[in-house]
């Protein structure tokens, strides 16, 4: 599911964010360091920390070929993967978070604005899992789109503690400049880019070249977003002509990590564009590219924080839970719109992100609600299951009140 948000044909984001045969690890999967987890820690908590290598505890061997993790870990129609709401019928009819995306989406996609923290400073010495599980970190705002005048300054005054916005105030141009994240930051958030990984979208500044020069990485079209395509995410000149880029910009805007989206293209591309490929290798080469975008990111700047956003069940491939500082996920509990998430991957993927908060690591979860008592159901579940959580609407485009 992957989120993204209409303003007038533009949209807004905001989060700044090979083919492998064998079932065997990859060679760059050796954990970007042991820095994966105590990274979050000095970045969420503001010292040193973490669950560092807790990571692994909960990470299994690489699904041996032929047993690949059932789609969304949850089997889920693309909710598992990154996007909102209802997913339409796609390869793998996972429910994606196709909310947050540029454009309407078709019937029952969603999108969702996010939750912000408060301005406090701080504390030092302790993981934004045990700050989480205490009680002290509680809020999240996620917006992608629809910045009062193209400013970030609605969210610094947001009583939330951590603020995911875009790399761009309006999705294809004008990033957001240091001084801006600067001042985010300085309202005591902590501040993640939020960018596609495993797809790309039309009005994205990448598209056109891409298209231009290297045609053949665009495969099938999102049927739940129109205007985005799934890409061979594992081929270099994708890490060259998109991830990389990314990547930097969000290095060098100051952002203190990425949250990034579509992890469940590998369960969403079409097969039969991809000779070769099946779902085994499809997730290995995510977790490959996770675990190489994690260990550059950390290279660059020691303690920057990385957000998969769905697809928990990518925790069965070695490497993928020693990389990551934390998980996005949507739809635990509320689909877009107030429809409890009842279905028997609904329950898969909070097992697995279950698991992953044992092993350590910070759950952001979003649910679309907006009827008061499914807001405070979900509300009360964040705080049973030490989650991050906020509770919005699919189009991402406001900043919703933090849970009490």
């Amino acid at each position: 599911m992957v989120s993204r948000r209409a303003l007038g044909g533009a949209v807004v984001l905001v989060l700044a964010l090979v083919t492998a045969c064998s079932s065997s690890p990859p060679s760059d999967g050796a954990a970007p360091g042991s820095g994966a987890t105590s990274g979050a820690a000095s970045a969420l908590a503001g010292g040193a920390g973490g669950a560092s290598g807790a990571g692994a505890a909960a990470e299994g061997t690489t699904p041996s070929a032929g047993t690949t993790p059932s789609p969304g870990a949850s089997g889920s129609p693309a909710a598992a993967s990154g996007h909102g709401g209802t997913p339409s019928s796609g390869p793998s009819a996972t429910a994606s978070s196709a909310a947050t995306r540029s454009g309407s989406p078709t019937a029952g996609a969603s999108k969702r604005p996010g939750g912000a923290a408060t301005g406090s400073t701080k504390p030092a010495g302790t993981s934004p899992a045990a700050r989480a599980r205490s009680g002290e970190l509680t809020s999240v705002v996620y917006q992608l789109q629809n910045y009062p005048g193209g400013q970030l300054a609605s969210l610094e005054s947001a009583p939330h503690q951590v603020a995911i916005v875009d790399l761009s105030r309006y999705a294809s141009a004008d990033y957001f400049k240091p001084a801006e994240i600067a001042a985010l930051k300085a309202s005591g958030k902590t501040v993640l880019g939020y960018f596609e990984i495993g797809s790309i979208e039309t009005f994205r500044p990448e598209y056109g070249p891409i298209t231009q020069q290297a045609k053949d990485l665009i495969l099938n079209q999102w049927d739940a977003w129109p205007s985005e395509y799934f890409v061979k995410y594992w081929d270099p000149r994708w890490w060259d002509r998109a991830i990389r880029p990314r990547l930097d910009q969000a290095l060098a805007a100051g952002f203190d990590g990425v949250y990034l989206d579509t992890p469940l293209a590998y369960e969403e591309l079409d097969l039969a564009m991809v000779p070769g490929q099946t779902r085994q290798t499809t997730g290995r080469s995510m977790v490959d590219l996770i675990v190489k975008l994690s260990a550059y990111a950390k290279g660059v700047r020691p303690g920057f924080l990385v957000f998969p956003q769905n697809s928990p069940e990518l925790r069965q491939y070695s490497g993928y839970t020693a990389a990551i500082d934390g998980i996005g996920m949507e739809e635990l509990f509320f689909q877009n719109s107030d429809v409890p998430c009842t279905q028997d991957y609904c329950a898969t993927n909070l097992a697995n992100t279950r698991a992953l908060r044992d092993a350590g690591k910070l759950v952001l979860a979003v649910d679309y609600a907006t009827k008061p008592a499914n807001i405070a159901a979900a509300c009360a579940h964040y705080k049973a299951e030490h989650f991050v959580g906020y509770v919005t609407t699919l189009a991402l485009d406001r900043i919703s009140p933090p849970c009490p």
